[in-house]
């Protein structure tokens, strides 16, 4: 055997892995792939592309030319469309995976995680099942490989979940997920699956190897290693094949750089780490302002300026004035470049999130604004602002005070769904974080009020969180309980609806860790500082002592 035919049919099966991956999965050295490789593409049977995301450094990724294709149907004695058939180097295929390129990254390093346990493996991508891809071990047994990205919804993972669940069966299924709430939720979803499931933080899969004890069972807490997980699998499992693409041709040559700007399909190659992560959080945050991004970021301005101006030269980001102030929100290309990369419904994103005019003749304002969600963030543009500038104020006095924000979820993510009485309720916060120092996590949800000022709408507000945590879900959701932080406009509402929380937990006997403060004293100490008050408390305090 030659590494040139190892490397072509590896390729034919899965495209784009780096020279590292391409060790790990193929099983020759280091120096035999390095010279094959370069020999492949000296030839022309062979492309690459750059990349680069927040989780995995720059490299060259790999795949096969149409002349690559034709060479591997030649030595298997097949024609080429047989290739198409069973091999995903179609021109549409590499779309696919161009456009999921940072998930497809993540998700070969786990694959050469698993192949140093058990090897040789066989690997699938999916395009449409609930799976991202699937690895058959050596004695057969198969697991499912689910990546949950950042822009996904409750809902959408949720019905994926479904059918994984309803479809056939793998021996077990290993998850990625984004954060600790996600993957919290989606043990509760898994509960009960005829096969096991294991969970861990898409992060921790990216930068770790075989031995990282970073899984999690459905329900036990103790963290295991990938080598524990193979020994919890049982035998066999299904191996689902997709019925094929009806659209089948080879691939075309991939553009070069200066011209790949006008092909969306390669927007994650070009696009660097902390470009991804601007388009993320302008993703979260729609009509932040450049400085509130900049802190957030953690970028002075002139590099703001540059990330910023190549975002918008791409097509990804727009720039309106509002209010006299310069606001960014995805464009309906940046919307379609996380929609593909998560997996997520391009026209359920546009529907809510879409900034596109109703009417392209009309100036912009709220009622012109096509996606519902940013119509309505526009409207409370002043609302809006006030939780932007908040976070940013935090994320930039962490930074002073070594602390680490470790999450910052927009109102879709930080809504919490909980039963109570046998009714459906839930908690609807401006925003949730959670703040890390060393190995101490604090958690916190963020309610910033300009409309309860009177008793009865306090009261009102607090309500929803009585309910929540007059249960154990806030510590079932998060591993402990999350203060509520509660931001009024002034001294007298701040103090007075202190009094209220007090009023209302000593009638429904239910505990609510609240915190308040109000904008003058926020804007002089920032969030970090002594700008809160507590239940009690004649002086303000800080929220981390």
């Amino acid at each position: 055997m030659s590494p040139e035919g190892d490397l072509l049919r590896l390729l034919a099966s899965t495209p784009f892995p780096d020279r590292l991956e391409m060790v790990a999965l193929s099983g020759w050295s280091r120096g035999a792939v390095y010279k094959t490789v370069a020999a492949l593409e000296r030839d022309g049977l062979v492309e690459s592309v750059p990349h680069a995301s927040e989780l995995v450094a720059h490299t060259r990724r790999y795949c096969l030319s149409a002349e690559g294709v034709r060479r591997v149907a030649r030595e298997d004695a097949v024609d080429v469309d047989e290739i198409f058939r069973s091999r995903p180097v179609s021109r549409r295929w590499r779309r696919i995976l161009l456009e999921r390129l940072d998930a497809v990254a993540v998700i070969y390093r786990l694959a050469s995680a698993l192949s140093d346990l058990a090897f040789p493996l066989r690997f699938r991508w999916y395009r449409a099942m609930p799976m991202d891809a699937a690895v058959a071990l050596p004695d057969g047994r198969t697991l499912a490989i689910v990546r949950k990205g950042p822009t996904s919804d409750r809902t959408g993972f949720g019905k994926r979940i479904w059918r994984l669940r309803e479809g056939p069966q793998p021996a077990a299924a290993l998850l990625l997920m984004p954060d600790e709430v996600r993957l919290r939720h989606a043990r509760k979803l898994l509960a009960g699956a005829s096969f096991i499931s294991f969970l861990a933080l898409e992060p921790d899969v990216a930068a770790a190897g075989s031995r990282a004890r970073i899984w999690r069972t459905t329900s036990g807490a103790t963290p295991l290693g990938l080598d524990e997980v193979l020994s919890h699998v049982r035998p066999g499992g299904a191996w689902p094949v997709e019925r094929p693409l009806a659209w089948r041709s080879l691939p075309t040559p991939l553009p070069e750089l200066e011209r790949a700007c006008r092909d969306e399909r390669m927007l994650p190659a070009l696009l660097k780490p902390v470009g991804k992560r601007a388009l993320d959080l302008v993703s979260d945050w729609p009509w932040i302002s450049p400085p509130h991004l900049g802190a957030l970021l953690g970028l002075k301005r002139s590099r703001l300026s540059e990330v910023l101006h190549r975002l918008g030269e791409l097509g990804l980001v727009s720039h309106d004035a509002v209010s006299g102030c310069r606001r960014l929100a995805l464009t309906d290309r940046g919307l379609a470049l996380l929609a593909h990369r998560d997996r997520t419904s391009l026209g359920v994103a546009r529907g809510r999130w879409s900034v596109a005019p109703l009417d392209p003749n009309e100036p912009l304002h709220w009622r012109n604004v096509s996606g519902k969600s940013s119509r309505q963030l526009l409207r409370t543009i002043e609302h809006t602002d006030a939780v932007h500038g908040f976070l940013a104020a935090l994320a930039a006095q962490a930074r002073e005070r070594s602390l680490e924000v470790l999450q910052l979820d927009p109102p879709r993510r930080a809504a919490r769904y909980f039963r109570h009485d046998d009714r459906l309720h839930s908690v609807q916060p401006d925003a949730f974080g959670i703040l890390r120092r060393g190995d101490e996590m604090w958690p916190f949800f963020l309610e910033w009020e300009r409309r309860a000022v009177r008793p009865v709408t306090m009261a009102a507000r607090l309500a929803p969180y009585l309910r929540y945590y007059a249960s154990r879900r806030p510590t079932d959701d998060h591993g402990a309980q999350p203060v509520v932080l509660v931001v009024f406009e002034d001294e007298l509402a701040a103090s007075h609806f202190l009094r209220v929380a007090h009023r209302e937990m000593k009638r429904t006997r239910a505990k609510v860790p609240v915190w308040a403060a109000h904008k003058g004293l926020l804007e002089s100490s920032g969030p970090l500082g002594r700008a809160w008050l507590a239940e009690g408390a004649s002086e303000p305090t800080r929220l981390l002592s």
